[in-house]
C-alpha cells in the first residue's frame, strides 16, 4: 500500500512541477492553483507513504527520482525542450541509483 501511495506522491509532483512552468511565473492563476494544490498532495502522500514504514531514504529516492525522469520527459515531448546525451545519462544515473536503493532494502 505504501507504495500505491508513494505512486500517487510522483503524479502530485509531476503535475504540480508541470503546472509550475504553465503558470509564467505565477502569472496565470489557474495554474498556479494546480501548483499549489499538487505540492500539498504530493507532501500529504509522501508522508502517509513513510507512516506505512517505507524508509525515508528510499521513498524519497524514489519520489525524486521518478519525478524527475517524468518531468525531463515531459519537457522533451510536450514542453519544447531539448535532449541530448549527457542529459539521458544523467537520468539513467538517477534511476539507477534509485534501483539501488531499492535493492538494499528499501521498505518493510
Amino acid at each position: 500500500m505504501a507504495w500505491l501511495i508513494l505512486a500517487g506522491a510522483i503524479l502530485a509532483e509531476v503535475l504540480a512541477t508541470t503546472a509550475l512552468k504553465l503558470s509564467d511565473g505565477f502569472a496565470h492563476k489557474g495554474w498556479t492553483i494546480v501548483v499549489v494544490a499538487g505540492y500539498i498532495a504530493a507532501f500529504v502522500l509522501l508522508a502517509r507513504a513513510l507512516k506505512l514504514q517505507m524508509e525515508v531514504g528510499t521513498a524519497y529516492a524514489v519520489w525524486a527520482g521518478a519525478g524527475t525522469a517524468v518531468i525531463a520527459a515531459i519537457g522533451v515531448l510536450f514542453l519544447g525542450e531539448t535532449i541530448n546525451l549527457a542529459k539521458v545519462v544523467g537520468i539513467a544515473l538517477i534511476i539507477g541509483g534509485v534501483m539501488v536503493l531499492n535493492l538494499a532494502g528499501g521498505a518493510h
